[in-house]
């Protein structure tokens, strides 16, 4: 009886342990030994560059995330593909920016440490310096991610929530990636700093049913001054809008403040008022302090950082963040 509980508890040990490793491989400074100048390389970089493009920020964070909900964060968003194919062709990628950013960033790394740094380490890093050096929150990042080796477009367009997602759709993609509906108006806060085609919304204003009307759910008032002023028909595809007019250099709580007047500029930002729990949240983080919303939001942005991630021997440290190592 004795040998076999014994026996017993060295399998449930070993179950524990190969369930854990995943996350144990993740850690504070993982490149500490291997590239101890790593991090302060991209933070340095990061705080040269971002006074003088400071919308990156916005663009960096959501590469972040759009890296993450596909294959986990592994870069699998920066390959090219021959015959256009990967994910950086998907539609909800194709006005994504910062892709030179990333690879000038890589080759500084590389000059320091041939071989060492992951490419979707570089990504998370310098998505968290740019929201901080822009006067945002802070978040711990822990290292130790290796790069995909698979980018497929069909996988993207699937997995990314799309500006014109409902709820369901939404809960269903975030829940996808161990997220719940938390996470979900947090990370939407990120739209704070955000700006957009008016190809994202666009439909909303001029066809929204295929009858040619607007979304009833957008405050009328404003529909009316974007029809006007911004995106002056349905096949504008150039101009740009600020999601949080007034202040999107600011990583605040205005964002949450549009979506109560029925201002926010995406479906999927008024979905947020079509559920109980991710409405009442809204209301939350309204009443509560920055400090909260910031403390909030780290928590959550870790979440998703540390989602299907690939450590130890799984796929490589890329040379180049665009190509797979032949």
């Amino acid at each position: 009886m004795g040998r076999s509980q014994s026996y017993f508890k060295v399998l449930i040990v070993c179950i524990v342990s190969l369930i854990a490793s995943t996350h144990a491989q993740l850690q504070l400074g993982f490149y500490a030994k291997s590239c101890p100048k790593a991090e302060e390389i991209i933070a340095d970089f990061v705080h040269e560059h971002i006074h003088n493009a400071p919308s990156l920020a916005a663009a960096l964070i959501r590469m972040h995330f759009h890296d993450c909900f596909v294959r986990g964060c592994d870069a699998s968003v920066l390959l090219n593909s021959t015959t256009n194919q990967a994910e950086k062709n998907a539609p909800p990628n194709l006005t994504l920016r910062g892709f030179d950013f990333i690879d000038r960033i890589k080759s500084l790394v590389e000059v320091e440490c041939p071989g060492v740094v992951s490419c979707a380490d570089i990504i998370a890093l310098a998505a968290r310096d740019s929201i901080l050096y822009t006067g945002g929150p802070s978040w711990k990042v822990l290292t130790g991610r290796r790069d995909g080796i698979i980018s497929n477009i069909t996988e993207a367009t699937n997995s990314i929530p799309s500006p014109f997602s409902n709820f369901t759709t939404l809960q269903t993609l975030f829940a996808n990636e161990g997220l719940d509906l938390k996470d979900l108006v947090l990370l939407s806060g990120a739209h704070t700093i955000g700006i957009s085609h008016c190809t994202s919304f666009s439909n909303r204003l001029y066809n929204f049913s295929g009858k040619g009307d607007q979304d009833p759910s957008l405050d009328s008032e404003y529909a009316k001054n974007l029809k006007t002023f911004k995106c002056n028909n349905i096949n504008d595809n150039t101009t740009l809008v600020e999601m949080d007019p007034g202040s999107r250099k600011t990583f605040d709580l205005g964002y949450y403040h549009q979506v109560v007047k029925r201002r926010g500029l995406f479906q999927s930002d008024a979905a947020l008022l079509t559920n109980s729990v991710t409405k009442s949240l809204v209301h939350q983080f309204l009443q509560g302090s920055l400090q909260n919303f910031y403390a909030e939001f780290a928590k959550s942005v870790q979440k998703l950082g540390q989602t299907k991630v690939k450590t130890g021997t799984q796929g490589e440290i890329r040379k180049q963040c665009a190509v797979i190592n032949s």
